[in-house]
């Protein structure tokens, strides 16, 4: 199985890196490569969240449980695979609900956000998966520059926490105003 989680992984990595260029292109270009960069991306993020899916569940059969469950490295990977699933499905289903909505406005600033979001999380999966499989990568001591040692039980330095807090009630602010505007 590992070979086939390997092969997998291939498929959400590089799709969404082509979807974090799409959303960039779609949103802050103009034109016909904007144009096709908004048409492009809902199928593209379809088969990358069915790749994703097909490669968690591939990876979750390389080791038995006993050994993810007691390994902080697996733990992490595992957690950041699941992140980078959900951040993508909810640019996905932004982009199905919206249509070419999602490119404009208010609209168009979260999709970028949450393309980068999605772009930072599947590069530490991808280089946590790297080091489960003795290839490290040295994207890990930018990680440990930021605080974060990848072989230990995942760790938010306190001005991550501090960040969400602020991202969060920047959230909850947006979506107060919007529903009071829709009023």
């Amino acid at each position: 199985m590992t070979g086939i989680h390997h092969m997998l992984v291939h498929i959400p990595v590089g799709f969404w890196a082509l979807a974090a260029l799409l959303v960039l292109v779609g949103a802050l270009g103009r034109g016909r490569p904007a144009e096709i960069a908004q048409a492009a991306l809902l199928p593209l993020l379809i088969l990358s969240l069915l790749g994703a899916m097909a490669a968690i569940v591939t990876g979750f059969l390389v080791w038995p449980w006993q050994a993810n469950l007691y390994s902080p490295l697996a733990r992490n990977h595992i957690l950041m695979s699941l992140w980078s699933l959900g951040v993508w499905a909810m640019v996905a289903v932004l982009v199905w609900r919206a249509g070419a909505a999602a490119f404009t406005g208010a609209r168009r600033w979260a999709l970028v956000f949450l393309a980068l979001l999605g772009g930072v999380l599947f590069a530490i999966t991808g280089t946590l998966g790297g080091h489960l499989a003795g290839a490290p990568t040295a994207f890990s001591k930018i990680l440990g520059a930021l605080g974060w040692n990848v072989y230990t039980t995942f760790y938010v330095p306190g001005w991550v926490l501090l960040v969400l807090l602020l991202i969060g009630l920047g959230c909850a602010v947006l979506g107060v105003r919007s529903g009071r505007k829709a009023a």
